[in-house]
């Protein structure tokens, strides 16, 4: 089922600091077509797939009216995905945890640090610090956003997700006000803005169909 959200006018970014780059954002890009990759600095997915795909369609489309943004967000692992990391990485290519690990084992380094400078601007979502209380319109909200059909779903599986629901959300220490305002279900993520301010495309992980339908904007 795809997000109400498509169709309409992109909510925009909110981001708390820009580490590379001018501050920007939707209203401020109109007629041009707009990917932002949402990544963490320890998703090493996020390294070995999406940024450089992002890279590559900065480099090819640009010039046709392309703007590539990076937001890195968070929603575990708060020790590493940090402001003070995310502007490590944009000044030094240096990484860290667990993508410094997987990126090492594939030979992708040089002394630690990426081999290629990620061209585009770069921001650090939003962070609000949680409460500790979970309530239970809380827990309904992170399912329904991310399970419509949950209701039709067996009464086992209903409370094995709720119980795991609420032990995850106790774990946050911080909401990120972008990851959440996309209802974003992980990283990577690919948001995608028409040259009209419209949100046309919400979606996490591997998208093998992503140059193309940012081709196809770019025609519009």
């Amino acid at each position: 089922m795809k997000s109400e959200l498509l169709g309409h006018k992109a909510p925009l970014l909110s981001v708390s600091d820009w580490v590379q780059g001018d501050p920007v954002n939707f209203d401020q890009l109109i007629g041009r077509v707009v990917l932002v990759e949402v990544f963490q600095v320890n998703c090493p997915g996020c390294f070995l797939y999406s940024l450089p795909t992002a890279t590559k369609l900065h480099q090819r489309y640009v010039d046709q009216g392309l703007s590539v943004l990076g937001v890195a967000t968070a929603f575990e692992d708060f020790d590493k995905n940090t402001l003070e990391n995310l502007t490590r990485l944009a000044e030094t290519g240096a990484v860290v945890g667990e993508t410094l690990q997987m990126l090492t084992r594939h030979g992708l380094l040089i002394d630690g640090q990426l081999s290629y400078q990620i061209p585009f601007p770069l921001g650090m979502d939003r962070l609000q610090k949680c409460g500790n209380e979970v309530t239970q319109t809380d827990i309904d909200d992170f399912i329904h956003s991310r399970i419509p059909d949950f209701s039709l779903q067996s009464e086992t599986y209903q409370q094995q997700i709720r119980e795991r629901v609420e032990q995850y959300l106790h774990h946050l220490i911080y909401r990120a006000e972008t990851f959440e305002r996309f209802e974003l279900k992980g990283t990577p993520s690919h948001i995608l803005v028409d040259k009209q301010g419209i949100l046309r495309d919400c979606a996490f992980g591997d998208y093998p169909d992503l140059e193309a339908r940012i081709v196809g904007l770019l025609k519009e």
